[in-house]
């Protein structure tokens, strides 16, 4: 089994969360905050913001270590710290070659009741983040294990 570190980035404003959409007809269509896998000696800090770039063409400045998840698939244990963030410059943008790799169709900021119908992670964005936002993410939350749906 393959085991990869991971970050990614929340980030908020006027209450719509920065999300990326992973479509492979007949495969997946999800919406997930920009975030992969760590590459090198790269912290995942950098890892948050590099993947941000890469995937919605964004300068996102990572702010709070907000979620630590874990993910499992029949090849892949991925342990995942996700921040909370903010925008510092650039214009959305998905047609970086590593987005396009990744089947990263498009990238927008979605409301929580723009959520409905959709598949987006991580989980905790649909109920759990605006509770943490609420009480300031005062430690960072572990929020298990789960099975990894698309891969």
């Amino acid at each position: 089994m393959n085991h990869r570190i991971a970050a990614g980035v929340i980030v908020e404003e006027e209450g719509r969360i920065l999300l990326v959409r992973h479509t492979k007809p007949g495969a997946y269509d999800f919406w997930v905050a920009p975030g992969g896998g760590a590459e090198g000696t790269e912290d995942l800090v950098a890892t948050a913001s590099r993947e941000a770039l890469e995937e919605c063409g964004l300068h996102v400045e990572p702010l709070l270590l907000a979620y630590i998840e874990e993910f499992l698939n029949p090849h892949t244990r991925e342990c995942k710290v996700w921040f909370t963030g903010r925008v510092v410059g650039g214009t959305i943008d998905t047609s970086r070659i590593e987005a396009t790799r990744e089947h990263i169709t498009e990238a927008a900021w979605l409301s929580r009741s723009e959520f409905e119908g959709k598949t987006v992670f991580p989980p905790m964005l649909h109920h759990d983040y605006w509770q943490d936002k609420k009480n300031g993410f005062a430690l960072p939350r572990y929020v298990g294990l789960r099975a990894m749906e698309f891969y």
